[in-house]
């Protein structure tokens, strides 16, 4: 599969970030990882990948996600992709999330940007960080090693996550749906729904649909096979569809989005005010007000 040429980022833009990428360090990253070794240590032998992921290009990419090329290129873009600055709009998923929650899932987590920013800020919960590259997950594994923090990484399909029902407060995904087709898209708010506790949030951080719509050039900076139809989508409509309620987005720095939703609580009928519940506060997340 070729490199389409005729992106804005291989025509203009990819000879000037040159100037901004410290190549070296990069270099040094990738020779001082084994990559095979930690990728047999953390990849699924049964995991099956989806033919949209597998047989497209990503970012001018060829092979898309599944090479160390990927992993050790994708933080030094980004940094400079995402206006006006990475940090601040990954910063809105940790301000958009209410209570102290106790176990969190970041789904799509690439090289765990988002993830290392979720344990930082909730230091006493656990955090796990799943991708279906298990070259972007040996990557965010150095980088969580390098900052001392704990933190678990899975191989797998975001889809079809095989966690139990209802074992998270927060299920999180930045920058996932647009590299995805609308469809799987839902299906993996299906999943988020499936695996938060009643009350639990779900909180999406994505290229902001209407920017995207109005604005074509934005949509060809990268190689990005899904992101027109994710821009004529919209991730309140298929949050809705999963079963999520009190959904709303925001806007985050102009080219972004927010999108947060929650998981309602179970509905009691007058007859149950004299049975007494076997629900814990272990299946109940009650965030704060």
């Amino acid at each position: 599969m070729s490199v389409r040429k005729d992106t804005i980022w291989e025509q203009f833009l990819k000879p000037v970030f040159r100037f901004f990428i410290d190549e070296e360090k990069i270099v040094q990253i990738s020779k001082s990882i084994d990559w095979e070794k930690e990728c047999d240590r953390i990849r699924q032998p049964n995991l099956i990948y989806p033919e949209y992921y597998s047989s497209q290009n990503f970012h001018g990419i060829e092979g898309g996600y599944l090479n160390s090329g990927a992993a050790v290129t994708y933080d030094p873009v980004t940094q400079y992709a995402i206006p006006p600055n990475e940090t601040w709009v990954r910063q809105g998923v940790i301000d958009a999330i209410q209570g102290s929650p106790r176990r969190i899932l970041d789904l799509g987590c690439g090289t765990g940007s988002t993830t290392l920013m979720l344990k930082k800020a909730f230091q006493d919960a656990e955090v796990i960080g799943l991708d279906l590259s298990p070259y972007m997950l040996v990557m965010a594994d150095y980088k969580a090693k390098q900052l001392g923090l704990d933190i678990e990484w899975q191989h797998g399909n975001a889809e079809c996550t095989k966690f139990p029902n209802a074992s998270f407060d927060i299920v999180t995904a930045s920058l996932l749906f647009h590299e995805t087709p609308p469809r799987v898209a839902v299906s993996i708010l299906h999943e988020a729904f499936r695996l938060l506790v009643p009350g639990g949030q779900a909180i999406i951080m994505d290229g902001n649909q209407k920017t995207l719509l109005n604005t074509d050039w934005l949509s060809e900076i990268f190689e990005e096979p899904y992101i027109k139809d994710y821009a004529k989508g919209s991730v309140d409509a298929w949050m809705g569809e999963a079963g999520f309620v009190a959904v709303h987005t925001k806007d985050c720095w102009l080219v972004n989005q927010i999108t947060q939703g929650i998981k309602p609580l179970p509905i009691k009928s007058t007859c149950d005010e004299n049975i007494q519940s076997e629900e814990t506060d272990s299946t109940i997340f009650v965030p704060a007000v």
